[in-house]
């Protein structure tokens, strides 16, 4: 059987698809991964209060808002497979996708694999995630348990300064901790950081360990160049070092931007080859949000669907 369409990837985008494409009697596929690119459902599924989504005044939990739209894609008559895709063969006019188990054939694809957080190698860092732990400022850093707290950043980029520069309004001090002297970062974002009298700049140090109980409550600082360790007391650790999107397993069948994030036409979803689509973080290196994940995933539902129908005549 060939699949009117297949999503790939079940967080806010891939999951808002799956709603639209279904309710559109197009039958779609999604399948929602299963250790590729973390687990299924995304980032939501290692966040905790989601407080930012609209709908929800008084918060509700990642992997509740996820399991609330799977189970509204499912209603609608979404079909979901728990595995990876390891290949694809996007030569069309009929697509090929690889999973574990099986192969799949499509008319059409969305792509809504997201993007994955670089942490660092830490095994402390799994142990305190969602618990004082975080990769996103704008997603997290309101949270009650980090307001009026000392906040720790670590990375030395346009997006460290920023989240840093974001904490401030909630955080009481903010703690920027880099490996080297230099930035990355512009030089604008730069003399923000070091004007900003609630950042404290950290140079030449790395974060051996983060401590805590129950949550987290301290990071172990060592000084690269003198070997000194300061224990540092704060409540929260937003590592801004980076994303990967997940688009290896394209194979370079896609064109994807600079940073490997997959290319689409703005403000369609389509990308370079007819018929696939993209959307949600995958195709976002700026706002990575849930929400603007969820709208992307409306927009290559209906650019899919509209596709398909110009086909049919």
């Amino acid at each position: 059987m060939i699949r009117n369409v297949v999503i790939v990837g079940a967080g806010p985008a891939g999951l808002t698809a799956a709603v639209y494409t279904s309710r559109a009697d197009l039958k779609p596929l999604v399948i929602e991964g299963f250790m590729a690119g973390g687990q299924p459902g995304g980032q939501l599924m290692t966040t905790s209060e989601v407080e930012n989504f609209p709908g929800f005044p008084k918060g509700i939990m990642g992997p509740d808002l996820i399991g609330q739209m799977r189970e509204q894609a499912v209603r609608f008559g979404a079909d979901m497979l728990t595995e990876d895709v390891t290949a694809v063969d996007l030569r069309g006019p009929v697509f090929h996708l690889t999973t574990s188990s099986q192969q799949i054939e499509a008319r059409a694809v969305i792509i809504a694999t997201g993007a994955s957080a670089r942490l660092l190698d830490l095994p402390s860092a799994k142990t305190f995630w969602g618990k004082g732990v975080s990769a996103c400022a704008t997603c997290d850093g309101a949270l009650p348990m980090f307001r009026n707290q000392v906040i720790a950043v670590v990375g030395g980029g346009d997006t460290a300064m920023e989240e840093a520069a974001y904490l401030t309004r909630f955080a009481a001090r903010v703690v920027l901790i880099h490996r080297r002297a230099e930035f990355r970062a512009s030089r604008i974002m730069v003399e923000r950081t070091f004007a900003n009298p609630k950042i404290e700049v950290v140079t030449d140090s790395v974060v051996d360990e983060i401590v805590g109980d129950t949550v987290m409550r301290g990071l172990k600082i060592r000084n690269l160049k003198t070997g000194a360790v300061r224990d540092l007391e704060a409540r929260g650790f937003f590592m801004a070092i980076g994303h990967e999107p997940n688009t290896k397993f394209l194979g370079g069948q896609v064109r994807l931007d600079d940073k490997g994030y997959l290319a689409v036409r703005h403000p369609t979803s389509y990308t370079s080859v007819e018929g696939v689509f993209g959307c949600g973080d995958v195709i976002d290196p700026h706002y990575r949000q849930a929400i603007s994940a969820a709208g992307t995933g409306c927009v290559a539902a209906l650019d899919a669907e509209r596709w398909l129908a110009a086909r049919r005549g």
